[in-house]
């Protein structure tokens, strides 16, 4: 198996912004430049986003970000450093096996369409009840808009608010 990324050198830490978050923020700096394999793996797995100068491919999974750079892999919203480990295995996976099977992948220089936050916002019931764990309807559609709520996570949604919210989000992917 020809491997683009072998080897990288890891940092955990808490976020400085707010030293309290329970949760944790890998880097991952590489010790190769995997540019190259970026448009490929996003085809493959479906960036939330991607930037072509300098490129980065960035994906959202679970309510956490990850940004994969050419020099390196970035993680936030982390358990420990056994989650940081699984993920960047898996990672290093994917991006190697994108490599090799690049001659059989169109490269993909766009990330996923983005849905309308307000479109999602009027569909819901403007209740702000918090029951959701979101502390207004507004972000609760933020969070549909990111695939870290979905209509059945509001408790007011009769159905018909179901399968129109759900209408709207087919055909978007998002990270598992």
């Amino acid at each position: 198996m020809v491997m683009l990324l072998k080897t990288y050198k890891k940092e955990i830490f808490r976020p400085e912004c707010n030293p309290e978050f329970e949760s944790l923020h890998c880097i991952a700096y590489l010790d190769q430049d995997i540019s190259e394999v970026l448009p490929y793996l996003n085809a493959e797995l479906g960036g939330f986003d991607y930037v072509r100068e300098p490129p980065a491919v960035i994906f959202k999974s679970q309510g956490r970000l990850i940004s994969v750079h050419g020099d390196r892999i970035a993680i936030n919203a982390l358990k420990d450093e056994a989650q940081a480990d699984q993920i960047l295995n898996w990672l290093v996976g994917e991006i190697n096996s994108a490599w090799q099977r690049r001659d059989r992948i169109e490269p993909c220089f766009e990330g996923v369409p983005k849905l309308n936050v307000v479109d999602l916002l009027k569909c819901l019931p403007q209740t702000n009840c918090g029951q959701c764990n979101c502390p207004t309807c507004l972000v609760f559609a933020c969070r549909l808009a990111e695939g870290v709520k979905g209509p059945h996570d509001c408790p007011h949604l009769d159905d018909g608010g179901h399968q129109k919210l759900n209408g709207m989000m087919a055909g978007y992917k998002f990270a598992d």
